[in-house]
């Protein structure tokens, strides 16, 4: 742990107001409600109840768990005693700050769940009692993390990543279960992103949320992509559902005064300029509902939270909902990293109404904004010359074999790249499996569009589809079987993910670390599949003679199973259970490697990957060789490099090796 700063009272600070003294004259006399800077009414929805029918499950994981992630978290903000403060704990901000009001212990730690939700602490049972009298608060005390050590921000970053993933496949389980409802199209559909983040929030599984954070937030980066507003609340990195600014508010802070420590920049209000590094935020306030300005604004509330951050030199969080061309959403939020507010003035809006505007300069020593990087990556998918008129060895090294162009790019050690091989978009398996199985191999499904949910794909399934409409990834399984050339359903059946190939843009690049790499031009979404790991698939024994001649073999049955984590959703339903259907053999093949492979051969090994294999059957039945798929485990950034887990070590598995 570094050190932190204590608050100084403010008090005491040259020219503050006393907090029992009032306003002083001509000043605005500041309420305790925030207005929120409008964005379209979104409600929490009642989660539905949980889909397993036996709900007689400990509580005791779900609270050890909670009590474990709230220590991890309470560890970074390290508290110190100030003299005459009552021993009141005070947590530092380097440039004035304002006094804590500790939480009522009783008041911590525990969520109230929502209407049909209700955990009796004293019982093993779960929706069967009714809610705790003790309601969750939004708290008190405005804090900063201090110095992590790097293992304290592996730890925490890792936490975040969880509670992502759990979020996501949380939404698509959702989804899923409404569409089995037979009530679907009857009434209004909750919206699975409102209900998921609500019923995290029932189970205590949002983070940062002990604290009211002022700059970072413990396990968030700069890059970071949402794509649900509610998805920021669970990580704490922006905790209002609605309002475009985040405060401490005026009723919740000791000196009465409100503290803006997060906005939201959506383009929301005409008098907003956004240059970047350089932003002119419109404050919040005197819009109708069909957000034209109708009325001047007030200094109240947010617009009184960003005035008081200037007074206090405190920065905020920028996040920007910005559109994306191959979003699942209509915009999507990326973190753009800390701001010091320099100036505010209220000025004549183009609307002929007053308003408050403030200046935001980005503060120095940060990671490139992920908003400027998503830019520069889109020119790259368009006119990748234009950007880069030197180190493109090829604009397409798979030849037109994929349904998108993969770069090849060396800045490194010249146009060097890599030799003696041909680029396949599939594996090549041995002749003799397309024949195994008898009859089996030419069973398919007679659906005549699109599968349904008692057709013969989906119960080789395990009664489910493996894929929602976005053909996102809804559990991890041993084997996903996909509708193949016997099934009677058409190429548009969301049944046939995989099978279509490449479709998100990948350059492969040279890295000075790892020789060749791999980085996404595209955004690409948790639970969506990217591409195939191509190789030409050999048994264990010859294998052992291919490797005696120097040929790279990569082995399937090594890989990590992270595909068990996707759709976990056990810390959320006490009664859940992964499913263990279908399953396959242990796998005892290889690919070879060397002479032929495609772009996913290039992806780097980490410990903590972006990306996870799922193996998929689909063109044949035989379960000892199914097709290695590879999904995303979390929102990957364009330019952001994509890892994945071999399991051992790169010289054992061969990876790595392919470099010329």
């Amino acid at each position: 742990m570094g050190t932190v700063m204590p608050f100084p009272d403010l008090n005491l600070m040259p020219g503050s107001q006393s907090s029992t003294a009032g306003t002083t004259a001509g000043d605005t006399v500041v309420t305790g409600n925030l207005e929120v800077k409008a964005e379209p009414v979104e409600e929490l929805q009642t989660p539905p109840p949980s889909p397993t029918s036996d709900q007689s499950a400990s509580n005791d994981h779900l609270i050890a768990e909670f009590i474990r992630i709230s220590k991890l978290f309470r560890s970074a903000f390290k508290p110190w005693q100030v003299e005459g403060l009552d021993g009141v704990s005070v947590y530092g901000l380097d440039a004035g700050a304002i006094v804590a009001v500790p939480d009522e212990e009783d008041n911590r730690g525990f969520v109230e769940p929502p209407p049909g939700l209700g955990v009796n602490r004293d019982s093993s049972s779960v929706g069967v009692s009714p809610p705790p009298k003790t309601s969750f608060e939004r708290p008190r005390e405005l804090a900063r993390v201090a110095i992590l050590g790097h293992d304290q921000r592996k730890q925490l970053r890792q936490l975040v990543k969880q509670a992502r993933m759990i979020y996501e496949c949380l939404r698509v389980h959702l989804i899923a279960e409404q569409r089995k409802s037979p009530l679907l199209g009857k009434g209004r559909r909750g919206r699975s992103d409102m209900i998921a983040a609500s019923m995290m929030k029932a189970k205590g599984l949002w983070l940062n949320y002990e604290k009211h954070v002022v700059g970072p937030v413990a396990g968030v980066e700069i890059g970071d992509v949402f794509f649900y507003r509610m998805e920021l609340c669970v990580v704490g990195l922006h905790g209002q559902q609605q309002a475009g600014i985040d405060c401490l508010t005026a009723d919740r802070s000791a000196t009465k005064e409100p503290i803006a420590t997060s906005i939201i920049v959506s383009g929301g209000y005409e008098d907003d300029e956004d240059q970047g590094d350089v932003l002119v935020y419109t404050g919040h306030g005197g819009q109708d509902k069909q957000h034209r300005q109708c009325e001047d604004q007030r200094l109240v509330g947010g617009n009184r939270g960003m005035e008081r951050s200037m007074h206090y030199g405190i920065e905020v969080r920028v996040i920007r909902g910005i559109k994306y061309e191959n979003s699942v959403t209509s915009k999507v939020y990326v973190y753009d990293g800390l701001y010091k507010i320099v100036d505010c003035w209220f000025a004549v809006g183009k609307s002929g109404y007053g308003v408050f505007k403030f200046r935001l300069v980005r503060m120095e020593g940060q990671p490139r904004r992920a908003s400027a990087v998503m830019r520069d990556a889109q020119t790259l998918r368009l006119e990748p010359l234009k950007v880069r008129p030197h180190g493109y060895v090829s604009l397409d090294i798979s030849n037109k074999k994929e349904n998108v162009c993969v770069f090849l790019y060396n800045d490194i050690d010249g146009d060097q790249e890599p030799i003696h091989y041909e680029y396949i978009a599939k594996s090549i398996f041995p002749p003799g499996i397309f024949g195994q199985g008898g009859g089996i191999n030419r069973s398919g499904c007679d659906c005549t569009n699109s599968c349904t949910d008692d057709c013969l794909c989906a119960r080789k399934n395990g009664g489910e589809f493996a894929y929602d409409d976005n053909g996102h990834l809804v559990r991890g399984k041993h084997v996903v079987f996909e509708c193949g050339n016997f099934c009677k359903c058409g190429p548009g059946c969301k049944s046939r993910v995989t099978q279509k190939g490449l479709r998100k843009r990948l350059e492969v690049f040279r890295s000075k670390d790892t020789c060749w790499s791999v980085r996404t031009l595209d955004l690409i979404e948790a639970g969506s599949f990217i591409c195939e790991y191509a190789g030409v698939v050999v048994t264990r024994q010859q294998a052992e003679i291919l490797s005696m001649n120097g040929d790279v073999m990569v082995y399937p049955g090594r890989f990590t199973d992270q595909w068990g984590n996707w759709g976990d959703l056990s810390q959320v339903y006490p009664g859940y259970v992964k499913p263990n259907y279908p399953t396959i053999p242990p796998l005892d093949f290889a690919m070879d490697v060397s002479k032929m492979r495609n772009v996913a051969c290039y992806i780097s090994h980490s410990k903590e990957p972006n990306v996870m294999v799922q193996f998929v059957l689909y063109d044949h039945n035989h379960l000892s060789f199914p097709r290695v798929m590879l999904f995303a485990t979390e929102n990957i950034s364009p330019m952001a490099e994509l890892s994945m887990d071999y399991g051992l070590a790169d010289e054992v598995t061969g990876k790595l090796a392919i470099c010329n």
